[in-house]
């Protein structure tokens, strides 16, 4: 295919260079309405980029087909069969996989690891969650990848799944074995989702963990405004072979997904693939030895530990992205979360992800040599001035054990069921109404159905003093707690 070609800027260049008016949607009209006090700041091509795909960048018929001609050009890029564009985002798009896959009241494998988008399109969709438990690292208190075992084991324990949903990479780039998982679903021939919002970029390079669609996954969704090139909310669905109807994902992607598409995210997107197919491996060669170097002079400075090879060696994942440089940061004798404040503070650095332990940077093929030294001297400023950071109070971990809690309603029944609000010491041994999610990564420490135990408790408790933000919890100080109302 001609990927030189770019169907959606090319008809949105048209549609600009023929200067028509529209006399529907968006109400700005092309930025001929827009304040220009907003203009100043978002920039005027912003508003004169926001068109209708209908009656706009194509007519009524769609006799030009610009959509589908871009996906058709994306899904050849990444060696999909098709590729569906979303403007929603993956935790909308994951939510679809999963109603592609399984209904109200059917089982699918899920990740207990998973983000809380994942948690909540269970309770959207209603099916009943048969969780696979991460590999837990207790030195790092850090979840991998489930393994291909995990998965035969309950797939054999539960025969009637309907299907699987493998989050790879995680917010920390562990990546799990994509093929081993795909070959123990498919000798039940059941569907592997694979939830791989960070990994758009990895059908580009081989230097990178294995792409979920050259591994053997049936259906991958991407985040391509992560690790790729497209504006926020721009999110890809990558098809292939039989297990999943393309009609059936589209069908339930009309259910949930907006009418209002954004032709800003159907551009960026056609353009990041042709930059890619084009220049990729060359741009994400650069990024490679860019993170390399980042990674060792980050290792080198005191109170610093750098995660890289040694937990693929360990047997804790089966591979990483090296373009996610993950830093511990406990013995500066602070927490990610402090850390990733002061550097915004102190040093106008904005790290991607922190939790109790560390802090992360992704390094992308935008990255050039002042974002590079910038990094750089802010984590060597933040060896040199740690010591000056307040003391807080220490969040007291669980064991890896504790955090596999028992599920004893549906999460989906939990939810919608009578509630009532109980003091914390009261709601051990209750069974969670709701989602608890510290945030970031927004992994559910506890998700609606499954009982609370004391240390999960003690650990949320002691989080909050610390400084987790838990935006999700009815009561974000976690003094009190939604539970399933008793009889």
């Amino acid at each position: 295919m001609d990927h030189s070609r770019v169907p959606v800027l090319e008809a949105l260049e048209e549609f600009r260079r023929r200067g028509d008016i529209a006399y529907g949607p968006p109400g700005h009209k092309q930025g001929r309405g827009t304040d220009p006090r907003v203009a100043d700041v978002l920039g005027i091509d912003v508003f004169r980029s926001d068109v209708l795909s209908l009656n706009g960048l194509d007519d009524r018929r769609q006799s030009q087909g610009v959509l589908s001609q871009a996906q058709e050009l994306m899904a050849d890029a990444v060696g999909a069969e098709q590729a569906f564009f979303s403007t929603c985002g993956s935790s909308l798009s994951v939510r679809t996989a999963m109603l592609s896959v399984a209904g109200p009241g059917e089982k699918l494998l899920l990740s207990r690891n998973a983000h809380k988008a994942v948690i909540a399109a269970v309770i959207i969709n209603g099916v009943e969650p048969i969780w696979v438990h991460p590999k837990f690292d207790g030195e790092r208190h850090l979840a991998h990848p489930p393994e291909p075992d995990d998965v035969r084991r309950r797939l054999q324990e539960h025969p009637d799944a309907k299907g699987m949903l493998l989050i790879t990479p995680t917010d920390w780039g562990t990546c799990a074995d994509v093929a081993g998982v795909a070959e123990a679903c498919h000798a039940v021939d059941v569907p592997l989702i694979v939830d791989e919002a960070w990994g758009a970029h990895l059908p580009f390079h081989p230097g990178l963990p294995p792409w979920g669609m050259y591994a053997g996954a049936d259906l991958v969704v991407t985040s391509v405004h992560k690790m790729g090139g497209a504006v926020e909310q721009s999110s890809v669905f990558h098809l292939q072979y039989d297990r999943v109807a393309p009609e059936v994902l589209k069908q339930r992607e009309d259910l949930l997904g907006t009418t209002s598409a954004s032709s800003l995210v159907y551009a960026s997107l056609d353009g990041w693939r042709r930059q890619m197919v084009e220049q990729g491996h060359d741009l994400l060669d650069g990024a490679i030895v860019r993170a390399k170097r980042v990674r060792e002079l980050a290792d080198s400075l005191p109170g610093l530990r750098v995660m890289g090879q040694e937990v693929v060696d360990e047997g804790f994942a089966a591979s990483f992205d090296p373009l996610k440089i993950v830093i511990d940061v406990r013995e500066l004798g602070v927490s990610g979360m402090q850390a990733a404040e002061w550097l915004r503070a102190n040093c106008h650095i904005d790290v991607g992800g922190s939790d109790t332990c560390r802090i992360s940077a992704s390094i992308t093929y935008a990255d050039d040599d002042i974002t590079e030294k910038r990094l750089t001297d802010a984590l060597r400023t933040l060896t040199e001035r740690a010591d000056e950071m307040e003391k807080l109070p220490e969040v007291r971990l669980p064991q890896p054990g504790a955090l596999e809690l028992e599920q004893a309603m549906r999460p989906r029944d939990a939810f919608f069921a009578t509630v009532e609000h109980v003091a914390a010491e009261q709601a051990v041994g209750r069974i969670a109404a709701e989602t608890i999610s510290p945030y970031p990564p927004g992994v559910p420490v506890v998700a609606p159905g499954e009982v609370i135990t004391a240390e999960v408790l003690d650990y949320l408790r002691s989080g909050v003093e610390h400084g987790f933000l838990i935006s999700d919890a009815a009561d974000t100080t976690v003094k009190t707690l939604r539970v399933v109302a008793r009889d």
